[in-house]
C-alpha cells in the first residue's frame, strides 16, 4: 500500500463505493465510523443506531482489504445464516461490478459461491476468501485474518441467562479461527439488546467499544455509554436531543420513528440505551426492597420506604445499572412481636443447584425477610440438620417444601430431624405454574408497594456467593421467559415464602399503628383497674374520666 494511491485511505474507498451505488456522498458520520473501522484496535465493537449504514461500511472494508491483500481470509458470522450470507454476497456483487475491482472476481477453477468464494490472485488455501457462517454452524476448520460479527446477538438468542451463556460460549471459537497474525482483528457490529449484553461483557474482556447514538446525549445521559461514546458525537456541534445526522435522519424523522418503535424500542435501537428495555424485562429491582436490620423476634410496628440520598446505603447492589439499595425513611418506636414467622425450602434438583432455603416473617402487612440460604447438599443429615436448626432459631411456625421434584420424599426425610430438634407444622407444596411467572407475579406487585423489608446481613452474605448463587443477581435477572435463569434457588425459595403470606397482606400500617397505640393504652388501663396503683389505692369502679375514654 502506498500513500499515494487514492484508496490508501479507507473513506476514499468508502466514497467510491457509494457513488457506484448511486448513493450520496458519505456523511461525516458514516466517514467518522469508517475510520474506526479501519484505524481501530485489534478487538472492536462498533455499535452503532440502526439505519447508519455500519454493514455497508464494514462490507467495503472487506473489499478493501482484499484489493490490497489478495491472500486475506474473512470469515462473516451472524445470528442466522442468512444474514451472513448477505453479508458476503454483497461483497462478492462488489468485486463483480466495480469497474476498479472486476480483476478481483473468482476464477472459473476458484470457489464462487455466494457464500464463500476466492478473489483472482488468491493463492491455494484451505480457507476460501470470504466465507459466511451462522453463528451455530461450523466455524472450526477455517482460519481467519479478519472476523466480522455482524448482529451475531439477537432478541431471539439473548432473551434467557441460559441463551447469552452459550452465546458467549460460542463466540470463544473465534480465537481458535483468527490466525496469530499482528494485523488480524475480530470486529462486532451490534447492538445491545439488554445491559448483561455480549457486547457488554466483551467490553470488559479486551475489546474497545465505540457507540454513535441517533441523538446527541446531554453529560448526564452520555454517562450511561460508561465512556464509551464516541468523540465525534462529543465533540458535534448540536444541540442537546438534537440528530447527529440530519442529512440523513431528520428530527422530525427521528420523532416519528419514536413514536412508531416506542420509548424503550427506539432507546435500544436508536440511542444504543438499554435502560427502558431492561426495565421492561426485568420487573424485579433491588431498590424496592427496604433494608435494615431485622431483629429475630420483634420488627417496629410501621415502617416506611425511602427512597432519597439519605436512605442510599453503602452495600454493593449486583442489579442492573442505576440498581441501588435503600434504608427506611421511618419506623415507628413501637415495636410488636411478628405474626408468625415461615420457612420455604426449595430442594435441590439436578445439576448444580443449591437447596433454597428463606425465612420470612411478618407484621401488620409489611414482610420482614430473615433468612435466605442455600446449601450445597440435598438430602443428606448435613443439610437436613441444618435447616432444622434455623427453624428453631428463627422460631419457625410452619415449614413449607416443594414437592415437585422427590415427590415429597425431602418432608419424610426432614420430619425426623424436626421432631428431635424443633418440632413444628410442615407440609408439601405442590407448584404449577411456570417458575419465571410464579415468581415474578408473586413478588413484583410486593416489591412494588415496598412491602419486603431485608435483613442487612443477608446482602453482605450474598456477595460471598458464586455469582451464578446470588440470590439479587437471579433477582434482577429474572424475566417471563421459560428458562430464563440458569440458577433460581434461593429466588424460587423466597418467592415461596412471600406467597404464603400474600393473601395476608391487606393491612394498612398507619391502621396498624393507631391500633398498637390504642390496645397499649387499653393494657396500660387494664393492668391499673387490675389491683392497687401507685398510691396504693384499689380501685374498684372503672372512673368516668376513663369511661368517657
Amino acid at each position: 500500500m502506498t500513500n499515494s494511491h487514492p484508496y490508501a485511505d479507507f473513506r476514499n474507498f468508502v466514497w467510491a463505493v457509494w457513488a457506484h451505488l448511486n448513493l450520496p456522498e458519505p456523511t461525516a458520520l458514516q466517514y467518522d465510523i469508517a475510520r474506526y473501522i479501519h484505524k481501530g484496535p485489534k478487538r472492536s465493537i462498533i455499535a452503532a443506531f440502526r439505519g447508519c449504514a455500519k454493514s455497508f461500511l464494514t462490507s467495503a472494508y472487506v473489499v478493501w482489504c482484499l484489493y490490497w491483500n489478495p491472500d486475506y481470509r474473512v470469515m462473516v458470522v451472524s445470528a442466522s445464516k442468512e444474514r451472513a450470507d448477505a453479508f458476503s454476497q454483497f461483497c462478492l456483487k462488489l468485486i463483480q461490478e466495480m469497474p476498479e475491482l472486476k480483476h478481483m472476481a473468482p476464477r472459473v477453477d476458484q470457489r464462487r459461491s455466494l457464500v464463500a468464494f476466492d478473489i483472482n490472485g488468491a493463492t491455494t488455501d484451505h480457507s476460501p476468501s470470504v466465507k459466511s457462517v451462522g453463528i451455530t454452524g461450523q466455524l472450526t476448520g477455517s482460519r481467519a485474518d479478519l472476523i466480522i460479527a455482524d448482529d451475531v446477538e439477537s432478541p431471539r438468542n439473548s432473551q434467557t441467562q441460559l441463551q447469552r451463556e452459550k452465546l458467549r460460549e460460542l463466540v470463544k471459537e473465534f480465537d481458535a479461527v483468527l490466525k496469530p497474525l499482528e494485523h488480524a482483528r475480530i470486529i462486532y457490529l451490534g447492538t445491545p439488546q439488554c445491559e448483561d449484553s455480549l457486547y457488554n461483557d466483551l467490553a470488559t474482556r479486551g475489546y474497545e467499544m465505540r457507540v454513535w447514538p441517533a441523538l446527541k446525549p446531554t453529560p448526564a445521559e452520555a454517562a450511561k455509554y460508561l465512556g464509551r461514546l464516541a468523540p465525534y458525537i462529543e465533540h458535534l456541534d448540536v444541540p442537546y436531543g438534537a440528530t447527529v445526522e440530519p442529512k440523513r435522519f431528520s428530527d422530525k424523522d427521528l420523532a416519528e420513528r419514536q413514536a412508531s418503535y416506542g420509548r424503550s424500542g427506539f432507546a435500544l435501537q436508536f440511542l444504543l440505551d438499554t435502560t427502558l428495555s431492561d426495565a421492561n424485562r426485568f420487573p424485579l429491582k433491588c431498590s424496592d426492597f427496604i433494608v435494615m436490620d431485622v431483629d429475630p423476634a420483634i420488627a417496629p410496628v410501621a415502617v416506611t420506604y425511602g427512597s432519597g440520598q439519605e436512605q442510599l446505603l453503602p452495600e454493593e447492589c449486583v442489579g442492573l445499572r442505576g440498581d441501588r439499595w435503600y434504608g427506611p425513611m421511618y419506623t415507628s418506636k413501637d415495636y410488636a412481636e411478628f405474626t408468625g414467622s415461615i420457612m420455604y425450602v426449595d430442594p435441590s434438583g439436578r445439576g448444580d443447584d443449591r437447596t433454597g432455603v428463606a425465612v420470612v416473617k411478618m407484621l401488620n402487612g409489611t414482610l420482614y425477610v430473615r433468612r435466605l440460604v442455600g446449601f450445597d447438599g440435598g438430602y443428606d443429615e448435613k443439610t437436613l440438620s441444618a435447616i432444622a436448626h434455623l427453624a428453631k432459631l428463627e422460631k419457625v411456625n410452619l415449614i413449607q417444601v416443594e414437592s415437585n421434584f422427590g415427590d415429597g420424599m425431602f418432608t419424610q426425610l426432614l420430619k425426623p430431624y424436626l421432631t428431635r430438634i424443633h418440632p413444628c407444622t410442615v407440609e408439601d407444596i405442590r407448584v404449577s405454574k411456570q417458575k419465571e411467572l410464579r415468581i415474578i407475579d408473586t413478588l413484583e406487585p410486593v416489591l412494588n408497594q415496598h412491602r419486603l423489608v431485608l435483613d442487612r446481613s443477608i446482602i453482605r452474605g450474598d456477595m460471598q456467593a458464586e455469582p451464578k448463587h446470588q440470590v439479587f443477581w437471579q433477582l434482577t435477572r429474572i424475566t417471563k421467559d421459560k428458562g430464563a435463569l440458569a440458577h433460581d434457588d434461593l429466588l424460587d425459595a423466597l418467592a415461596g415464602a412471600v406467597a404464603y403470606w400474600v393473601g395476608k397482606l391487606a393491612v394498612d400500617q398507619s391502621t396498624a399503628e393507631e391500633d398498637h397505640a390504642k390496645r397499649l393504652i387499653e393494657e396500660e388501663i387494664s393492668r391499673m383497674l387490675e389491683g392497687p396503683n401507685v398510691y396504693g389505692v384499689t380501685v374498684t369502679q372503672t372512673p368516668s374520666f376513663i369511661a368517657r375514654v
